[in-house]
């Protein structure tokens, strides 16, 4: 009855756990729910008034389908100003959030049988956009938790289409440097490989500086999809507006199937993603140095167990090696949650099991409650 191509995919498990969790909490449990990856701030209040004069304004009828032009025109600024990037408004979509637009990039790439490169570990999602574009995921997995140019370049085949990369990235908090992307961009150009680049997390960030790789030359640009949005920086999730830039055939190609499959970004939203673009950066910069402090504070706990880890440098999630205490990532979230009511999502969502993703955006009463009960139960 259904699709051969939907019995591959499984449920999220970011929200299969977070809904536990919740069924859970609606049953008097007190749980610390550490599976969610969104923001736990408000909306910028210029945002949230945005969004009421829109409607106010009844500014409630479909939009263009790759979004308003004043939307587009601030973010073609925003690429040139934070990312050394030149797009005409043309090569712009707006979506409903980013993993549409990361959706999109998939349907419009990839053909039946086509191989994309996907860095283990990976967000829960990439690996199901392949599968139901009828493509075959590659993966790559090494102790440094990034791919190295070595292994991309020895994974490229005939067949291959696109890679994935993230950075900031969920699970790991993990980022590329200029030089690892530019190795990755020179290889990508040889092989004639297009790059997915994910940079949803790019605002969230404790060390260094983020680099597009689509920025490093023209060559690299035309075969990028740069994908962002304000979910994550500007704590919109809810809101669902994404965007990404690339070249015009491949931006026409995504207009095409949105426009097929959901029109347009809701036209509240956009109204609101276009006043986020004016927020005040030190109210921005407030919420990383909150999410910073949490950050340090949980490395100085997780140091004290026998948990290992890399310390994460942007977006807000630790990646948590629990190889010591147990393989099987499930087995260990489950009776975490069961036994202590803390839920991690386990690693297997992301391709690697032995390991357990934490989300931090949570308050230091409850991370350190969480982190108390998570030490009683590996104790």
């Amino acid at each position: 009855m259904i699709a051969d191509k939907f019995q591959k995919l499984t449920p999220s498990a970011t929200l299969t756990i977070n809904a536990k969790a919740n069924e859970l909490k609606e049953k008097g449990v007190n749980i610390v729910n550490f599976s969610a990856g969104e923001p736990d701030f408000n909306a910028p209040e210029n945002v949230k008034q945005a969004a009421i004069q829109a409607v106010k304004e009844n500014f409630s009828r479909y939009t263009a389908v790759p979004g308003i032009l004043s939307l587009k025109e601030k973010i073609q600024q925003k690429l040139k100003e934070d990312n050394n990037l030149s797009y005409s408004v043309d090569e712009i979509v707006i979506a409903n959030g980013a993993k549409q637009s990361l959706y999109n990039a998939v349907m419009v790439l990839c053909n039946k049988g086509d191989e994309v490169i996907i860095p283990c570990p990976y967000w829960v999602s990439y690996e199901a956009m392949v599968l139901l574009a009828e493509a075959k995921p590659i993966y790559t997995s090494n102790s440094s938790l990034k791919i190295t140019p070595e292994e991309f370049e020895n994974s490229v085949t005939e067949k291959t289409k696109a890679v994935f990369l993230n950075s900031p990235s969920n699970p790991t908090g993990l980022t590329y440097t200029k030089k690892e992307l530019q190795e990755l961009a020179e290889i990508a150009v040889k092989k004639n490989v297009f790059v997915i680049s994910d940079e949803i997390y790019e605002k969230i960030l404790f060390e260094g500086e983020h680099y597009s790789i689509a920025s490093y030359n023209d060559e690299i640009k035309n075969r990028t999809i740069t994908i962002n949005g304000v979910s994550k920086s500007h704590s919109m999730t809810g809101y669902r507006i994404g965007y990404s830039a690339s070249n015009k055939e491949i931006a026409g190609a995504m207009k095409k199937i949105q426009g097929h499959s959901t029109s347009n970004a809701c036209s509240i939203s956009q109204k609101a993603a276009l006043a986020s673009f004016d927020t005040s950066k030190e109210e921005l910069k407030m919420q990383v140095e909150e999410f910073r402090k949490r950050r340090d504070f949980i490395s100085k706990e997780l140091k004290e167990t026998k948990i290992k880890f890399f310390l994460p440098q942007g977006g807000f999630y630790f990646f948590l090696d629990i190889s010591e205490i147990e393989k099987d990532s499930v087995k260990f979230c489950s009776e975490l949650l069961e036994k202590k009511h803390v839920a991690l999502v386990p690693g297997k969502a992301f391709g690697m099991e032995s390991y357990a993703r934490l989300s931090y955006p949570n308050t230091m009463e409850n991370i350190k409650e969480g982190l108390k009960r998570l030490k009683e139960f590996i104790e």
